[in-house]
Order: structure tokens, then C-alpha cells, then sequence
């Protein structure tokens, strides 16, 4: 059974820092792209941040010098810092693992509250 349990967010003033954490388990953690999406309330559900097998790393454009996307390969976590946040980031964050060669497959955590506002 695969889980991704999000963990970190919470209430923050603009400016301020969030770590996000995803612990996953019942994958092969390190053969999959580990990313982190948000959704916020009346739009879509949008990439943040993905971290490929290979090392590879892709920001938004709204979030790159502000967010920083690692992953540890031994505890099976991904994490999403966050600095320099800004209303516009209030979202629910979603962890994602998608293995992208076949058997092709894709889950989601169940998502994490972030506001930011003062």
C-alpha cells in the first residue's frame, strides 16, 4: 500500500519560512520523481517543484530563488523549503511520486494547508 503523508504546513506572515515534509512508503522510493503541487481555492492544481531520480530539479517560475525542492534517498522524504512567502502562495500542498517509465504510476498525498498572511 503506497501513503505520502505531507506534513509542515501551517499560518505564516508574509516573509516568513515553511518546511514542508512528504514521508513515503511502499514505493521504491528512489527510481521516482518526487514533486510538490498546490492548489489554491478557484484555480488549478499546479507544479511547484519536482525532484527527478536522476537529481534533476524544476521550479515554477513564481516560486524559483524563494523555494528549494531535496530529497533523502535513505528516509524516504522529499521536503519543500519555503522562504520569502507571499500571499499568493496560500494553497494546499500535495505531494506527488510519479514513476515515469512503465509501469507507469503516479500518487498523491493528501494534501497540506500553507496560508500566509499577517
Amino acid at each position: 500500500q503506497v501513503q505520502l503523508v505531507e506534513s509542515g504546513g501551517g499560518l505564516v506572515q508574509p516573509g516568513g519560512s515553511l518546511r514542508l515534509s512528504c514521508a513515503a512508503s511502499g514505493i521504491i522510493f528512489n527510481i521516482y520523481t518526487m514533486g510538490w503541487f498546490r492548489q489554491a481555492p478557484g484555480k488549478e492544481r499546479e507544479l511547484v517543484a519536482s525532484f527527478t531520480s536522476g537529481g534533476n530539479t524544476n521550479y515554477a517560475d513564481s516560486v524559483k530563488g524563494r523555494f528549494t525542492i531535496s530529497r533523502d534517498n535513505v528516509k524516504n522524504t522529499v521536503y519543500l523549503q519555503m522562504n520569502s512567502l507571499k500571499p499568493e502562495d496560500t494553497a494546499v500542498y500535495y505531494c506527488n511520486a510519479a514513476h515515469k517509465l512503465p509501469p507507469f504510476r503516479n500518487y498523491w498525498g493528501q494534501g497540506t494547508q500553507v496560508t500566509v498572511s499577517s
